[in-house]
C-alpha cells in the first residue's frame, strides 16, 4: 500500500513538470516569433561625399624664378668742397629729399669776402682799361699828326692790353669766388634718402674728406640676379622677342606688387658657379624695397597655351610619385599618376595623367583610395 502511494505521487510530479515544460517552451517560442517580427532592416553602406573639380585647359604665363638682392642705382657720399665750419643740417637724418634740396650750410662769411675782393678788382681793372683805351685814341691821331713816336704808340698799346688781361683774370676770380660761396651750400644731386649725420653743426670741416652723410637713390632701384647658364637660351630668346617682364616678391608675397624690365646681362659666365650676372630696373615709388634687401624674382618668358589645369590641393604623393584621385566609372575612386608642369596660382599644370573635363577629387583625400564608392559635391561656380 506504501509503495503504491508512492508511485502515485511521482506520477503526479512527472505529470507537473511535463505541463510546465510544455509551457514554458510555448512561451519562447511566442517571444522569439514577436522579435523576429519587429527586426529592422540591414543599413545601406556609407559612401563618402567628396568635393570635386573639372580639369580645364588654359593659356599660362612661363616664369623662371631666382633669388636676387637689391641695388642703388646710385649711392654717394656727401664731402664738402669748400673749408669752412659746419653752421647747418637743413634735411634731418633719413629724410627723403627731392634734386637741388639743401642739405648742408656751411659758414659763408670767408667766401663771400673773397667774393666782394674781386669783383672790386674787376671794377678797379674796369676802370683802368677804359683810360687806357681812351689814352690809345688820343695816341693814335698824335700818331698820325706826327707828334707822337712810335715807342710811345707802343707803350700806349700795351698798357691798354694789359688792362685787357687784368681785367679778364680778375673777372675768373670773382666766377670762382662766387663758386666757392655756391659750394658753402650743398645740395642734394638726384633724388634719394638720406643716411645717419656724420658731422655734428660746429665741425671743422676740410676739403681733404671730411664725410657728412650719404645718399641713396630708392627709385628706380636694381634688383641683380644670377640665372644659369642653361636658362641663358631661354632668357635671350625670350629678349630678342621684347622686353622681358620681371616681378619681385617680398619674404612671404605670394603675388608681385612691383614690376620692372630685364635690363642688363653680363658678357662673361663665372665659370666656378656656372652663372652669369642678370639685373633688372624696378619702379620703387613708395620705397618699398631698401639696397641690400633679399628678394625673389619672376622673369615672364613665355605663354604656355592649352595647359591642363588642377588645384594644387588635389595632388598626392606616393613612392611612386606624384597622383590625382580622379571621379571613374559608377562613381568611384581611379587613382591616376601624373607629370607635374608649371603652377599658376593655386593651380598645376599636368603634363600627363588626365584629360580635359576629367573630374578630380579635391577634398577628403586621407579618407579613400583606389575603387572606393564616392558621392561627388556639386562644384561651386568659379569666381
Amino acid at each position: 500500500m506504501r509503495k503504491w502511494k508512492i508511485a502515485l505521487g511521482t506520477a503526479v510530479a512527472l505529470g507537473a513538470i511535463s505541463v510546465a515544460s510544455v509551457h514554458l517552451l510555448d512561451m519562447g517560442n511566442i517571444s522569439l516569433n514577436a522579435g523576429t517580427a519587429g527586426a529592422a532592416p540591414a543599413p545601406a553602406a556609407f559612401v563618402m561625399p567628396v568635393p570635386v573639380a573639372s580639369v580645364v585647359k588654359k593659356t599660362i604665363p612661363i616664369y623662371l624664378d631666382y633669388a636676387a638682392r637689391t641695388e642703388s642705382i646710385r649711392s654717394i657720399t656727401l664731402q664738402a668742397r669748400v673749408p669752412g665750419y659746419l653752421q647747418e643740417q637743413t634735411a634731418q637724418d633719413g629724410a627723403d629729399v627731392r634734386q637741388g634740396d639743401l642739405l648742408y650750410k656751411i659758414s659763408p662769411d670767408d667766401f663771400q669776402a673773397a667774393l666782394d675782393q674781386a669783383k672790386a678788382q674787376v671794377q678797379r681793372d674796369t676802370a683802368t682799361l677804359d683810360y687806357a683805351r681812351s689814352n690809345l685814341g688820343r695816341g693814335t691821331e698824335l700818331a698820325k699828326s706826327g707828334y707822337l713816336d712810335k715807342d710811345s704808340f707802343d707803350q700806349r698799346t700795351s698798357t691798354l692790353r694789359g688792362a685787357q688781361a687784368s681785367l679778364a683774370l680778375n673777372q675768373a676770380a670773382v666766377r670762382t669766388a662766387e663758386l666757392n660761396l655756391s659750394y658753402a651750400e650743398i645740395h642734394a644731386p638726384f633724388p634719394g634718402r638720406l643716411g645717419r649725420n656724420q658731422a655734428s653743426v660746429g665741425t671743422l670741416v676740410s676739403v681733404a674728406g671730411t664725410v657728412l652723410n650719404t645718399l641713396v637713390q630708392l627709385d628706380p632701384i636694381y634688383v641683380t640676379f644670377n640665372p644659369s647658364e642653361t636658362d641663358l637660351a631661354q632668357i635671350e630668346e625670350a629678349r630678342a622677342a621684347g622686353p622681358i617682364e620681371v616681378e619681385v616678391l617680398l619674404p612671404g608675397e605670394t603675388e608681385a606688387h612691383q614690376k620692372g624690365e630685364l635690363t642688363f646681362i653680363d658678357n662673361t659666365i663665372d665659370h666656378s658657379t656656372g652663372t652669369i650676372t642678370a639685373r633688372a630696373t624696378i619702379g620703387n615709388a613708395k620705397f618699398t624695397l631698401l639696397p641690400g634687401q633679399y628678394v625673389r624674382v619672376r622673369l615672364h618668358v613665355k605663354q604656355q597655351p592649352d595647359a591642363l589645369m588642377v588645384p594644387q590641393v588635389a595632388l598626392g604623393s606616393s613612392q611612386l610619385g606624384k597622383y590625382l584621385y580622379v571621379v571613374g566609372k559608377g562613381n568611384t575612386v581611379d587613382q591616376r599618376l601624373v607629370s607635374l608642369g608649371p603652377t599658376s596660382g593655386d593651380m598645376v599644370a599636368i603634363l600627363s595623367g588626365v584629360a580635359e573635363g576629367d573630374q578630380v577629387i579635391t577634398g577628403n583625400l586621407q579618407k579613400i583610395g583606389p575603387g572606393m564608392p564616392i558621392s561627388p559635391l556639386p562644384q561651386k561656380p568659379a569666381t
